[in-house]
């Protein structure tokens, strides 16, 4: 069969389907996978480009960032070469500035610092000994008393009546005991004269007996009388500081009552408690026998001494749950400074060392070696581990490990390594430094 002639277009020359004749699906399906595969790799290639140039700018930011990390590592600025300095300071081969301060000897304390409390000497409850009706006070609560010294008084008047009655018994037995003894002299003179029988004179013996009895009988009652009448004269106990009055004039006192009058209190001398770690207490031990160990009681804020005194005594047992061990010291608190129940902190001085090297707290540093501090020597600081003993007033002593002339960094240590060359610069350099470094900062801070 013969194909259709196809009719051409002068223009482009291309075959015209007729109308008549369909584009055939095979060809359709042809050209639209064609044009997906080309986008789809025309999204690839974008997709890897993209990929790509992300992670140039990412790796050029990480060198520029390491870069300008080992520039300011080394002391320089990013981009003005490489540094070799060394040192915590960036300060490159410049020595660092610092102060120093010169160990010296001295005598230094070994002190043991703890927590006490005072506490009195004595203290008594000022009670009645006898029921009646409180007459009279005659005390100032707060008043420093002395033992004997009259404080109130009773109603004496029944204790008088009382006393006046055992007298009048008194009187008459004794009476009566004088005329049994003349009645037995003149039984004694009938039987020797044989005008009496021995009977009677042995029965007029037995008559005085009884009557010297009844004569021992009422002394004690009037003696007993006498004291009750005393004793409505209450007098202090102790001396001491009284407190406050329990019971006003006018009320009804008896002898059973807990409450007392008041309570007196020895202040002069005073004790004080205070507990130390058990690990000094051989030391104490030591010193204790020759009573030479000096204890001090401080204020609260441990700046005020209040008084000075000597360790009195020692506990007869160490306490399980802390590990601790009470002392007790006595003060003569003269002034009244130390008042009772009033916490302190003391101060037991157990030894003195004797021209032992010290330096400045401040020099003191703690790390891997230790305790150790900068020595300066011949223009650079090293390290020098030190045995570091006891301390006082800002001052520690160094057991081990220097030597009094030697110079050590007080400030500036943070900017140091071992070998670091130093600068050692005068008080008012330093504080120069300071301030122009603070209004570098300020300056730094407003810039920004």
């Amino acid at each position: 069969m013969q194909a259709p002639a196809v009719n051409r277009d002068p223009a482009d020359q291309a075959p015209i389907t007729p109308a008549h004749q369909p584009a055939t699906p095979r060809r359709q399906t042809g050209a639209v996978r064609t044009r997906l595969v080309v986008g789809l790799a025309l999204l690839t290639l974008g997709l890897a480009g993209g990929w790509w140039w992300q992670h140039r700018a990412e790796a050029a930011g990480a060198q520029a960032g390491s870069g300008a990390a080992a520039s300011s590592a080394q002391g320089k600025e990013p981009g003005k070469g490489p540094g070799k300095g060394k040192g915590r300071g960036g300060m490159g081969d410049r020595p660092v500035p610092v102060r120093v301060a010169t160990v010296q000897a001295r005598d230094m304390d070994v002190i043991q610092d703890a927590l006490g409390t005072v506490t009195p000497t004595g203290s008594a409850t000022v009670r009645v000994r006898v029921d009646g009706l409180l007459q009279s006070v005659h005390f100032t609560e707060g008043q420093m008393v002395k033992a004997g010294q009259l404080l109130a008084r009773i109603d004496p008047r029944p204790f008088e009546v009382a006393l006046a009655q055992v007298q009048g018994q008194l009187q008459r037995d004794q009476a009566l005991l004088a005329n049994a003894r003349l009645d037995l002299q003149r039984y004694a003179d009938l039987v020797r004269q044989e005008a009496a029988p021995r009977q009677q004179l042995e029965a007029q013996q037995a008559l005085v007996a009884q009557y010297e009895g009844t004569i021992r009988i009422d002394q004690a009652a009037v003696d007993n009388a006498r004291l009750q009448l005393d004793y409505t004269r209450v007098t202090a106990p102790v001396s001491g500081r009284i407190g406050l009055r329990q019971v006003d004039a006018g009320n009804m006192v008896k002898s059973s009552d807990t409450t007392g009058l008041a309570v007196i209190n020895q202040v002069q001398p005073v004790s004080v408690v205070f507990a130390v770690p058990q690990d000094q207490l051989p030391a104490v031990l030591a010193h204790q026998a020759d009573g030479s160990l000096v204890v001090q009681a401080l204020d609260r804020a441990g700046s005020q001494v209040l008084a000075r005194g000597q360790l009195q005594a020692i506990d007869n047992q160490i306490d399980a749950t802390t590990g601790t061990v009470k002392l007790k010291a006595s003060f003569a608190n003269a002034d009244g400074a130390l008042f009772p129940n009033q916490f302190v902190n003391t101060r037991l001085f157990l030894d003195r060392l004797k021209a032992v090297p010290t330096v400045p707290e401040a020099a003191l540093l703690r790390g891997a070696p230790g305790n150790y501090v900068y020595v300066v020597a011949d223009g650079k600081a090293r390290i020098r581990v030190i045995k570091v003993g006891p301390r006082r007033a800002g001052v520690l002593a160094a057991l081990e490990g220097l030597k009094p002339g030697e110079q050590v960094v007080t400030e500036g240590t943070d900017r140091l390594e071992d070998g670091s060359k130093v600068e050692v610069v005068q008080p008012e350099a330093a504080e120069a430094m300071a301030s122009g470094a603070s209004s570098a900062q300020g300056a730094r801070r407003h810039a920004h």
